[in-house]
């Protein structure tokens, strides 16, 4: 009788050390997730910076628009967290689609291989962002699900394992998102 008692004993407490284990590998891979889309973005800010410079050369007459550009990227510079960083990387987004709608008054901006390169470089980050915010928000969905599953749920909120937030569009920021950019002159 004891030797089943001790058995038991033994089949629950390693089972405990494994959900935990579990549940600190799938934080770990998220935080690193968002180290990743961190690392995107600081590339991504860097990059601003000369583009602006190269589009004042040409559009010397758009100074809001290359204003809000910059102001764009320091706030987003300055956000935390994921809902904090995606309303602010929707406001940059939204503030680069008005930079590049004015390549299209400027055949010579257009036409420069310093911009088109500058350009390209932004689309490419982007579509690393994209992929690096799809992972984080699938990490963030694993990690979610496994300490919400029984028998984690039990204790996984007492050892600190705490819900994730998902890296998403603000509800009242999704139709500013998907709005072509206007561009007066």
């Amino acid at each position: 009788m004891t030797w089943i008692l001790l058995g038991i004993i033994a089949l629950v407490l390693v089972g405990g050390i494994g959900i935990y284990n579990r549940l600190v590998s799938l934080r770990q891979v998220t935080n690193q997730a968002w180290s990743d889309i961190d690392v995107q973005l600081k590339q991504r800010y860097d990059l601003i910076p000369n583009l602006v410079e190269t589009v004042k050369g040409y559009a010397k007459h758009e100074k809001d628009t290359l204003d809000a550009v910059i102001k764009a990227r320091n706030a987003a510079l300055s956000a935390s967290g994921p809902a904090d960083q995606a309303a602010a990387e929707n406001a940059l987004t939204g503030a680069l689609r008005q930079l590049f709608a004015l390549s299209e008054a400027y055949p010579d901006l257009k036409a420069n291989q310093n911009f088109l390169a500058l350009q390209t470089e932004l689309s490419d980050l982007e579509n690393k962002i994209g992929a690096a915010r799809r992972f984080f928000n699938n990490s963030v969905q694993e990690y979610n699900a496994a300490t919400e599953q029984f028998p984690a749920v039990l204790f996984a909120r007492s050892l600190g394992f705490q819900p994730r937030t998902f890296f998403e569009v603000p509800a009242g920021e999704r139709a500013a998102v998907e709005a072509a950019p206007k561009v007066g002159f």
